[in-house]
This record gives C-alpha cells, structure tokens and sequence, in this order.
C-alpha cells in the first residue's frame, strides 16, 4: 500500500447487532470512537444521509480531525427527501471547514427513485443553498444515459465496483476496468472534477464468475487501486470502513463484508506485507484432526480405507464449521447452524460406522426409505438413522440448489451445509454400498438435485471456481440413487433377455 492515508472512506455506524432497517442507531460516542479509529487510516469518511442518528457527524468528525463528504439520501418520498434536503443544508453551513463537499443524492438514478427532472431540482436546490462544491453519485451506465446532470455539479461522482457489474471482473481485470473508466469520463465530462465515489471489493461471499470474494483478494484490489488512484491523481472513497452485517438481508453474505475492519471494529488484514487468506486455519486444522480420530475410534479402529474415510469427514466437519460459524449474522442463521452441524455430525458418525461394516463384511440395518421419512415427519417424528439422513440432505440439497438457480444472486454456495453428505456419497462408491430401498421420493430428490445442477453450472460459467466445485459436488450426491437406479434398470433388462442369469 501506498504511505499515507485513505482519501475517504464510506462510513457506517452501525454495529454488528444494529440496523438502520430496524431503526437501531448507535450512540454519539460510539460513532466518536468509530472515527477516532478511521482517521488513523483515512483523511476523511463519506456518509449517505444526512438525518439518521441522534448526534451531530460535523462536530464529531472535526473532533477525530476528520473532513466530511457529507451525504444527502434522496428516495421516492418527496417529504422526506425534502428533511434530508433541509437537514444537509443546515450540517453543510454550521461546518464549512470540516464539511468539504456535499453529495445529493446516491444512486437514484439506478433504484429509478426520482426522475432525471426532479433529481436536477434537488441538486440544484441545495447548490444554491451551500458554500461546497456538490456532487451527485451514480453507476457509470446513468452517468453516460443522463450526461446533463453534469451540467448541474462541480464534481461527477462515479461509482465502480467491478463485483456487481452485470460482467463480473476478477482483480486485475477490475483495475484494469477503473482505469478506462477513469480515462473514458474524463474525455466525457471535460472541466469536471471525477472522483470515484465508491470502489472496493468483498471479503466473503459467493462468487460472480471470476470475481471471487476472499481477504486476499480485497487487500490485493485495494493496494493496486490506491496505487492507481494516486498515478491517475483521480480523488477516491473506498467502500467501506467497517464490516456491515445488516447487509446480509439484502446483498448476502458478500453485501456485509467488504469493510477494512471487521464488524467487531478490528482489522481484517494487514495493508502491507503478507496476508493470509484465513489466519484462524490452525484452529479448524486441529479441529479436522481430533474429528478424524474420533471417527476413526467409532468405527473400531481398522484398515486404510477406513483411515481415509475418517479423515475425510474428520476434515469436511472442520469445513463446515469454517463455513458456518463465521457467518452467523442472525437468529435465523443461528438457528441453521444449530440444525445442520449436530445433524452433520450424527450423520459423519453413522456414515463411517457403515463404512467399517461393509468393508469387514458384517450385515448393515436396511436403510429407512424417503416415504418412511416423509410418514415419520407427518407424524412429528424423525429417526436419527442414517437412511433418514440421508434422505434429509438429499432432499434438502434439490431445495437449495433449486433456489440458486431461481434465484441466486445473493446466494453462495452451500457446500459447507452437505460437505459431510457428499464425502459420505463418494464413501458409498468406494465401499460399494448402493441404495436398494428407493421410492419416487428419492428418485425425484436425487434426479432434480442433478438436473439443477447442471443447469446452475450453465449459469454460473466455468470461471466460477466455487460454483463448479458445489456443483460437482451435488451431482456427486445424487449420484449413489441414479445409478443404482440405472443399475436395476439394467439388471431388469439382463433378465428379461436371459430369464437364466440372475441380478444382484
């Protein structure tokens, strides 16, 4: 990274249990202790409305020695955008010196919130009414569509965030990308101040094509756009200060983390020198370790095979809670983590104390069919065995994967929710275990499982590396069902040719 600080960093207060979506705002000292710790790494914040909150954001920045881009929120509620108006104005006048320019309006041009008409109105009712250059922030696409707005501000605010463009960018592609862009506005808007209003990159999430969400990936794009950014000489805020969970609702798991610091307001990664992708890997390592062995006792100890199949599961409990754990951002969250990793586990035990039973040739329990699991959860019930297991993540994966190819852009891939499933089918293959009980109920999970994951495969692209990888993994799930089911097929027809041989 580059010396020196930030030129301005997107600030918003809430905290990890708070949310402007329930009308939970922090304290005027938090917020003072929010940016006593940004003004170490940034010479200024930029906010987005001008009204939420019971403290004085001048006041409190000029404190921290912080200057502001003080943000006015336009939507669709004329009387509310007119208290915005009014309120920013008001903050604009009373802190002249820590006030340094003044942003009307954030992407309403994009939500479709106010005409190109009114939007001008407003703009041009608070440039009249401050002493601040005034800005209007948007995605380049209604910058190019709507070039008169221009006309009406001192500074073209353009918003560049190459993950949620329509044609997702990895890293270097992404720099690449601002750079023309930079380039391009310049030639568009000649006399004009261009500033980037919001760039930045996510540290968790799902995958867009080849944009990938990682730690690595935000402290690389970040350390290359601040290098650009200075080459350039092109102003610049970087989204955002801190991790934002109440984002999760909205944006998933990618929306609430592209912070420099992390919800509970510590840093995510170093700005220079090494970072490692997760710090916290010796923990689940040891983890995945202590599992593998204790799987492995459960089974009775045993040969090779049993070995791999214990460490592997060991490992996959390890993975999701790796998956999980971090990420639990609400109590629905909760609630499905209090769920999947005990089932995971139950399921992890069962499945390697199968496997020790085949492979020394003792006689298995038969498994309990999908139309039994059905009857028993009808009924209220639900056995702990490992055919209704089965079944459960079975079914319960045709369900997921149908809601992302439904409905998928904020949703990740779930594999840290079926990794002990799937490690458990590829246990099925190489023990030989094939499913003979099969109803419609396991045929309609396990073939709608692969039809589905085809076809999210086709959406997603070869780029997407998590995708492909969740989706191998689903078609390996389903797999155990379809060609057992094919086998039968076969062994029926071998029959009917040769009424001698028997099947199996």
């Amino acid at each position: 990274m580059p010396a020196g600080r930030f030129e301005s960093l997107s600030y918003a207060p809430y905290r990890a249990w708070q949310s402007p979506l329930d009308k939970d705002y922090p304290t005027g000292a938090q917020v003072a202790q929010d940016l006593a710790l940004v003004a170490t790494r940034a010479k200024a914040i930029r906010t987005y409305s001008a009204i939420e909150g019971n403290y004085d954001m001048g006041t409190l920045a000029r404190q921290a020695g912080l200057k502001l881009w003080l943000g006015i929120w336009l939507g669709t509620n004329p009387a509310q955008n007119a208290r915005e108006m009014a309120a920013g104005i008001a903050q604009a006048n009373a802190h002249p010196n820590t006030i340094i320019r003044v942003v009307v309006g954030n992407e309403v041009l994009l939500r479709r919130d106010l005409s190109v008409q009114d939007l001008i109105a407003d703009i041009d009712y608070v440039h009249a009414r401050v002493k601040q250059p005034v800005a209007y922030a948007d995605v380049p696409h209604f910058w190019r569509e709507f070039p008169q707005v221009a006309q009406h501000v001192d500074i073209v605010m353009v918003h560049i965030l190459p993950y949620w463009q329509n044609h997702p960018l990895g890293v270097q592609a992404a720099i690449d990308s601002i750079q023309g862009t930079i380039s391009s506005f310049r030639k568009l808007f000649p006399g004009k101040v261009i500033c980037i209003g919001e760039t930045g990159w996510p540290s968790r999430g799902r995958w867009r094509g080849p944009a990938a969400p990682s730690r690595v990936n935000e402290a690389v794009f970040l350390r290359e756009f601040v290098t650009l950014a200075r080459q350039e000489g092109v102003q610049y805020n970087l989204i955002e200060s801190f991790d934002q969970v109440w984002k999760y609702q909205d944006e998933g798991v990618a929306g609430a983390n592209w912070g420099i610091w992390n919800a509970q307001r510590e840093p995510k990664f170093p700005l220079n020198g090494p970072v490692t992708e997760r710090p916290d890997w010796p923990w689940y390592a040891t983890l995945g370790v202590l599992a593998a062995w204790l799987l492995y006792g459960a089974a009775g100890f045993g040969g090779f095979r049993l070995v791999l199949a214990s460490f592997a599961l060991g490992n996959g409990l390890a993975i999701a809670c790796m998956g999980t754990l971090p990420l639990l951002y609400d109590h629905w969250l909760e609630l499905d983590a209090l769920v999947n990793l005990p089932l995971q586990l139950i399921f992890a035990a069962l499945a390697v104390r199968r496997a020790a039973a085949v492979l020394r040739g003792e006689p298995v329990p038969p498994v309990t069919s999908g139309a039994m699991v059905l009857a028993g959860l009808r009924r209220g019930r639900l056995r702990l065995d490992y055919g209704s297991l089965w079944f459960i993540f079975l079914a319960s994966a045709a369900i997921f994967e149908a809601m992302l190819v439904f409905d998928g852009r904020y949703r990740a891939a779930p594999m840290a929710v079926f990794i002990i499933p799937v490690i458990a089918a590829l246990m099925r293959f190489s023990t030989r275990d094939k499913p003979r009980q099969m109803g419609w109920e396991e045929l309609l999970a396990a073939y709608a499982l692969a039809i589905l994951a085809i076809a999210d495969s086709l959406i997603e692209g070869s780029a997407n590396l998590q995708f492909v990888a969740w989706n191998l993994a689903a078609l390996v799930l389903a797999a155990p069902v379809i060609m057992a089911t094919d086998s039968k097929k076969g062994a029926r027809r071998s029959r009917a040719l040769n009424p001698r041989r028997r099947g199996f």
